[in-house]
């Protein structure tokens, strides 16, 4: 029976009941952990026989190159080729990282900060003022970097097809807005696929700031754990059409791949932004690690052998990701206070639970024992003014860890949407 339909005696004898079964869960003393999408032991157990590549010192060796010494600023040929292919690009439009994709976000903030970008027409912390738009509920990472630097966040609304562009579009006619941050498919935490008419309307932006900036954050490029590969536009090809070459970074990486640990990453964008970041990164490093980037390729070796990998994964993700639906379908539908999504790739379930009950709930679980994200997070500041979003991240625990997790986390949103209809 819904909540909102119930009386206030109904409320109190459903409160006394979840209190209960609250109690129950707090003498159990559990220890269960859904705060980060982080891949399980049984993903990494897939994958580990990655470790076993190198036997012999001469498969160190690539198109003449010694993988094992200096060079390659921007990676060896056959690992930005990989890139190319898995993102639809060219190779020459690549250059790769270490094992996080956000510490070349973070480098390239931090650049554009102290150096400027290549249309900049000075370095931003020469700007009076650097505004940056936060499509929300999105990935606090992202948000911090800038906010790191000083930036002000603008929140974008998140609408099923991805930003509101009516929204972007408006507020980049202001030449202190320097950018925005996307994760254009199966987006964190709420699984959107950007629709076609969106990927459109950002290659073809009009920013009153020369040096305007599109973080791409394609993370979650081949990670689909429910059905076939979802083909998706190349931003970067579609960017230089609308005659926008150098609009757009798109960052990606093999962390939810292989290891999160031990990847490899990449940023591509327009040669000639490659080439002007090259020259920068070349006085702060002489390369990342190559041994690292050849083993990947000799293990993933190209998109179509990366995509079967990750049905490996899918055989893993998908049964927790259902054990997540089905029991908020469970116990949170027929209370009606609360709704999500249902990806079908990605690493995360967004739940929009009752206005002003957010905090509260999470403040419930971590006293019963479940670590989740907090409320907030998932927007700019790490403050939510409707104090409703929360972000569930299913892959981390075994099946029988999660559902239990999942149990205490639906009877902690009652409590909190029960005690707020009480009062």
């Amino acid at each position: 029976m819904s909540y909102i339909t119930m009386t206030k005696d109904e409320l109190q004898r459903e409160y006394a009941l979840q209190t209960e079964r609250f109690d129950a869960c707090k003498a159990q003393n559990l220890k269960l952990n859904m705060a980060r999408g982080k891949p399980g032991a049984d993903q990494l157990d897939l994958i580990s026989d990655i470790l076993g590549c190198f036997v012999d010192p001469k498969e160190c060796f690539t198109d003449g190159i010694d993988a094992r010494n200096y060079g390659e600023l921007a990676g060896l040929p056959v690992a930005r080729a990989y890139w190319a292919d898995v993102l639809g690009c060219k190779a020459s439009q690549t250059f790769l990282g270490g094992s996080s994709s956000l510490t070349l976000m973070h480098d390239v903030i931090a650049k554009a900060f102290s150096h400027g970008l290549l249309h900049s027409e000075r370095p931003w912390c020469k700007e009076d003022v650097v505004k940056f738009l936060c499509p929300s509920p999105g990935y606090d990472r992202h948000f911090r970097i800038t906010e790191f630097f000083g930036a002000e966040l603008i929140t974008v609304p998140m609408t099923a097809t991805g930003p509101n562009m009516d929204v972007v579009e408006e507020l980049i006619k202001d030449p202190q807005v320097k950018g925005i941050w996307c994760v254009p498919k199966y987006s964190n935490p709420d699984g959107i696929i950007y629709s076609d008419e969106t990927i459109r309307r950002f290659a073809n932006l009009k920013p009153a700031a020369p040096d305007f900036t599109i973080m791409w954050d394609n993370a979650y490029c081949v990670h689909e754990f429910d059905g076939e590969f979802v083909p998706f536009a190349d931003i970067i090809s579609l960017c230089e059409e609308a005659g926008n070459p150098d609009m757009v970074f798109e960052f990606a990486s093999t962390s939810k791949i292989t290891f999160p640990g031990a990847g490899i990453s990449v940023m591509a964008s327009s040669e000639a932004n490659i080439a002007y970041f090259t020259k920068m990164f070349g006085v702060q490093m002489i390369s990342h690690d190559k041994i690292n980037q050849l083993r990947h390729v000799k293990y993933l070796k190209d998109k179509a052998h990366t995509l079967e990998i990750m049905k490996k994964h899918a055989s893993v993700l998908g049964p927790k990701f259902r054990a997540v639906a089905e029991i908020l379908d469970k116990e949170i539908t027929p209370c009606g206070f609360a709704n999500w999504n249902t990806p079908k790739g990605g690493y995360f379930v967004s739940l929009n639970t009752m206005e002003g009950t957010a905090t509260r709930a999470l403040a419930l679980c971590e006293e019963a024992g479940v670590v989740m994200t907090p409320a907030g997070a998932t927007f700019p500041y790490g403050k939510e003014p409707a104090d409703s979003n929360i972000r569930i991240a299913p892959s981390l625990p075994p099946v029988a860890e999660l559902e239990k997790a999942m149990e205490v986390f639906c009877i902690c949103l009652k409590i909190a949407a029960l005690e707020k209809l009480l009062k």
